[in-house]
């Protein structure tokens, strides 16, 4: 029986320094997203998945709902070991000269952020009836337009109108964007203007009930407005016959110093490695191409690095 007991004392200690072993070997990563409505805050649940997938389980990723970019960036002062958080590239800039949001705040504190990689952008659409015949930003003069209220895509239609002299000449619908497509179909509006990855869920909807052109941007207009480039496949949406060019806003993943060479790169390398599975799921994933690099601006992650050097994807001298 004293065997017996004894046996079982060192199974018992067997499991736990098995237990144990399992527990320090498994990496926990907090990933910042956006708010739980949005389509950011299921990328990042998405993410996640491909990460836990990929790595057999040995790196976890816990979402956390924000409240927006600003937020997630302010908080890479104060997080710990691996926080990684989504944010235009040029938002992370503006906290490093302590500009903006960020006037006033210690800039020295946000210069341990480093990159990882491009995620889905915040692209631009403009969206409109065929039957209006608006084909181009001229036309849109004497145009009911609805806009939404408070978001990004909202501030930027009202600067494109702005940019290209149509500030006070489109009648801008008082609605909320959440409407726009009821509205478009009802032919209270003549089009909506919408930002988001692409393609985009309510110009999915808006396209397929109705006749819709969604505006190309110029090379003059796309340079007036300082945002990337993004050109969006014809096919994508219902009855787009060609390419269409717009303006977009670059978003990426970002971490700090804090976080390990090794868990960087693996983290990078399994991204890109599960970006395909995630792409026919979620067709927006399918959007992100090593050449979105160019638009991070500020410093990679030394992990990260590693892993665009050895499969040769674009890196600039300033990034390194």
């Amino acid at each position: 029986m004293k065997i017996l007991r004894t046996l079982g004392v060192i199974a018992a200690g067997a499991m736990a320094v098995s237990l144990a072993t399992a527990a320090q070997a498994e990496t926990r990563v907090t990933l910042k997203s956006a708010k739980a409505a949005s389509s950011y805050y299921q990328m990042a649940a998405q993410f996640a998945e491909a990460i836990k997938t990929g790595t057999d389980g040995d790196v976890i990723v816990t979402v956390e709902e924000s409240q927006g970019s600003v937020q997630n960036v302010m908080e890479s002062m104060v997080r710990p070991g691996n926080y990684v958080f989504t944010s235009p590239p040029g938002l992370v800039g503006l906290a490093q000269k302590a500009k903006g949001p960020f006037k006033d705040r210690p800039a020295e504190k946000f210069q341990a952020v480093r990159a990882l990689f491009p995620i889905p952008s915040l692209t631009m659409h403009f969206v409109m009836r065929a039957d209006s015949g608006v084909t181009d930003f001229a036309d849109l003069e004497g145009k009911t337009v609805l806009l939404g209220k408070g978001s990004f895509g909202a501030r930027e239609g009202a600067k494109y109108l702005n940019l290209f002299g149509l500030e006070g000449k489109v009648d801008l619908a008082d609605a909320e964007l959440s409407n726009a497509v009821s509205a478009l179909k009802n032919g209270q509006i003549d089009g909506f203007v919408t930002a988001g990855s692409w393609p985009a869920p309510n110009v999915i909807e808006a396209a397929a009930g109705t006749d819709v052109t969604v505006l190309s941007l110029s090379e003059d207009q796309l340079a007036q407005t300082k945002r990337d480039k993004t050109v969006i496949p014809a096919g994508t949406y219902s009855g787009q016959d060609s390419d269409i060019t717009t303006a977009s806003l670059t978003v990426a993943a970002f971490t700090t110093t804090q976080m390990d060479d090794d868990t960087a790169y693996l983290l990078t390398k399994t991204f890109w490695e599960q970006k395909a599975k995630m792409g026919e799921s979620s067709s927006w994933w399918n959007g992100v191409a090593p050449d979105m690099l160019a638009n991070i601006g500020g410093k990679i992650h030394a992990g990260a690095l590693h892993y665009y050097l050895e499969t040769g994807f674009p890196v600039r001298d300033d990034q390194r």
